[in-house]
């Protein structure tokens, strides 16, 4: 819990908002933040009202509520003046954030600058970090490398330890920029060093969705049959918590291609796209989504 002051005089005890969040459930996420909302007001605390609101519009923002997530953070805008640097730092990146998602790469990019370049002015570690790693994302592929890289020494150097958790995720998505650069030598280090650091921080779920991109490089990189004990595994691990992931019903079902067992692979395929389809993070990818119903042979 934080202690605010209200516009009272008296204390009220708001609840730490960022820890409740959900990335995997956006919607349930917003429903959470929601419920925060006439505390968030009854306190006349607008920093934390005003950043409880760039969550709201970035829960929107993933499940593709793109209007919507702009006119929650048009609210926050008209409190820009008369809030602090970290207000606009998170307004800045979620304005960003929702801009990128739907398609306006270019509306993007200066907000996350002007964001990154307050929260270095401010020494505000764990939003430098996040403005860095988002310009990787918007920048053409030959310049993600080097922005990750940015953001990977800020957090490394980080005296905050909030901040030095992003080496996880940056460690993952240079990773990914060296697998789409085919350098899977180097993508495979990458994503070794992102599983030890989640083993170290001792989240399930984490471990495994490293340990998956692990074993999809060594596919890549035809050690195909560890990568298929590898993903069995994991799919065991799901099914031991009660989850399902269509990744690795897709990875089993390529690398049984790969080995020519082409008639189990279906099936795989088959429950790769049954997921997946449903999965609002692929719906720009219809190309891979047709494919894996093809080769699972799915009707309709």
């Amino acid at each position: 819990m934080v202690e605010v002051a209200a516009g009272t005089g008296r204390k009220n005890k708001l609840p730490d908002f960022d820890i409740i969040w959900d990335y995997d459930h956006p919607g349930a996420s917003e429903r959470r933040f929601r419920e925060l909302l006439p505390a968030a007001l009854d306190s006349r605390d607008l920093p934390y009202l005003s950043q409880l609101l760039t969550q709201v519009a970035r829960a929107e923002g993933l499940q593709r509520k793109f209007d919507a997530a702009h006119k929650t953070l048009d609210r926050v805008q008209k409190a820009l003046a008369t809030t602090d640097d970290r207000t606009r730092v998170r307004y800045l990146l979620e304005r960003g954030r929702v801009f990128n998602s739907s398609g306006k790469r270019d509306d993007s990019r200066p907000l996350f600058l002007e964001a990154l370049d307050i929260a270095i002015k401010s020494k505000d570690d764990f939003f430098a970090v996040d403005a860095a790693h988002m310009m990787a994302i918007v920048e053409p592929t030959e310049k993600q490398l080097q922005w990750n890289l940015k953001a990977l020494d800020l957090a490394e150097n980080s005296a905050d330890e909030k901040a030095r958790k992003w080496k996880g995720s940056l460690y993952n998505n240079i990773g990914w920029t060296y697998f789409e650069q085919r350098q899977f030598e180097e993508s495979l280090l990458m994503f070794e060093k992102a599983l030890d650091f989640q083993q170290q921080q001792g989240d399930p779920n984490k471990i495994m969705i490293a340990r998956w991109c692990v074993a999809k490089t060594l596919r890549m990189m035809d050690h195909t049959e560890e990568a298929l004990e590898m993903q069995r595994d994991l799919h065991e691990q799901y099914q031991a918590a009660g989850k399902r992931s269509g990744y690795v019903y897709e990875e089993i079902a390529e690398c049984l291609t790969v080995m020519g067992e082409e008639q189990e692979a279906q099936g795989w395929f088959a429950a790769a796209y049954e997921e997946l389809s449903r999965d609002p993070r692929l719906a720009t990818e219809q190309d891979r989504l047709s494919r894996l119903k093809e080769l699972g042979r799915v009707g309709g």
